[in-house]
């Protein structure tokens, strides 16, 4: 995925972006141009003086890159992106649970800015190498990560399918290599683990296209073991967002009905977000997060925390309440921008907070410990809670 916790497709469609663009002045420069003066692009014009006077040779196609990144960066929006179009069909198709790449889920420790493996999407090319949770990355194709955030990480390791690529990671204080052939990776954003004591363990990798569905079919039994009668744990570790329509669906698993999130876009009256179906809202339910769970995945975990629906674990969430959204330009590419704020039921801005968890798990503690805490919850919670009629 891109940056931590994109959230798409939650706003109305944004049509235009506004910036002053400033522009030095050679000496002797001449007469201006007179299709400038005639009213065309003062932009056209630039790219046409530099394109033909700077001493290295400039296509139109870069400068056009240059100048569309310059004016997102003029924004002072931290989550603005300017998006190649073969880069954009890869992120469509990430967000459609359609892409090639190892199976790694990525995610960072509350603290620590190298990015690690938060989980193995079982049968894919990492779970097969021996690659594990909590390896720390350290280089990707021969090349160092240090200063990459886990969007470029996750990025650099997706590929066309057949293609391989080096990855190294720490695992304490060893350095292992992996040769791993990239393959396709199609529907594993949600993992759904019976654990002993009839408790589901269900992970969500990513809030893409139909994650909302599986998880409310893993909620309500449509699995060959049946609903889980000793608890449920929702696994959002190392989860960094996605789609806010499949947040919301997600939730709604867990909820009788009401507000899951409101959504403020600017300009435009706030929208609540409400419970699209009824779900479970009985059976006890433990919510596992960390550093690297993210705005969508942040969603679910303050809605169920506002709701009094869940226990929370772990450690402190990343902190990212804004909601961006794509906008495909004429050639392929997109820009993204973020076009509002969301806000948990209780009202909370989780934007540069976080949700600080119930029950704190220490980050550098191994994943398999706050599993264990979340059993031991689900049991107490499991004791107070009446018969199912």
């Amino acid at each position: 995925m891109s940056v931590p916790g994109r959230l798409l497709r939650g706003a109305a469609v944004a049509t235009a972006i506004l910036c002053a663009y400033g522009l030095g002045v050679l000496s002797g420069e001449g007469r201006p141009d007179r299709r400038a003066a005639a009213g065309g692009s003062v932009l056209d014009e630039a790219a046409a003086k530099i394109g033909g006077r700077a001493a290295r040779p400039v296509g139109r196609g870069e400068l056009d890159r240059a100048a569309i990144e310059g004016m997102l960066r003029g924004l002072g929006d931290r989550w603005a992106r300017y998006y190649p179009a073969a880069r954009y069909d890869d992120m469509e198709g990430r967000l459609n649970g359609r892409y090639s790449g190892v199976g790694l889920w990525l995610g960072s420790a509350d603290g620590d800015p190298r990015v690690r493996v938060a989980s193995v999407q079982p049968g894919t090319p990492a779970a097969r190498a021996g690659v594990l949770a909590g390896d720390v990355v350290a280089r990707v194709g021969g090349s160092p990560v240090d200063g990459w955030d886990v969007t470029r990480v996750g990025r650099a390791l997706r590929g066309r399918p057949g293609a391989a690529v080096e990855l190294t990671v720490l695992r304490g204080r060893r350095t292992e290599e992996f040769h791993l052939v990239r393959t396709p990776v199609t529907g594993g954003d949600v993992t759904v683990t019976d654990l002993p004591g009839h408790v589901r363990l269900i992970r969500v990798g990513a809030f893409t296209r139909g994650t909302g569905r599986q998880v409310r079919d893993a909620v309500t039994g449509r699995s060959p073991s049946g609903a889980p009668s000793g608890g449920v744990m929702l696994d959002l570790r190392g989860d960094p967002g996605g789609l806010l329509d499949e947040a919301v669906r997600t939730a709604s698993a867990f909820l009788p009905g009401g507000l899951v999130v409101t959504y403020e876009p600017r300009g435009e009256p706030v929208q609540k977000r409400m419970v699209t179906a009824p779900g479970d809202a009985r059976t006890p339910l433990v919510v596992l997060v960390d550093a690297g769970t993210a705005s969508a995945a942040e969603v679910v975990a303050g809605s169920l925390r506002d709701r009094d629906r869940a226990v929370i674990i772990g450690s402190r969430t990343y902190g990212k309440g804004s909601v961006q959204q794509s906008v495909r330009l004429s050639d392929g590419s997109a820009i993204e921008l973020t076009v509002g704020r969301y806000r948990t039921p209780g009202g909370r801005n989780l934007d540069g907070v976080g949700i600080e968890p119930d029950v704190a798990v220490s980050a550098d503690r191994p994943p398999s410990e706050a599993e264990q805490r979340g059993r031991t919850v689900l049991r107490g919670l499991l004791a107070t809670t009446p018969d199912k009629d």
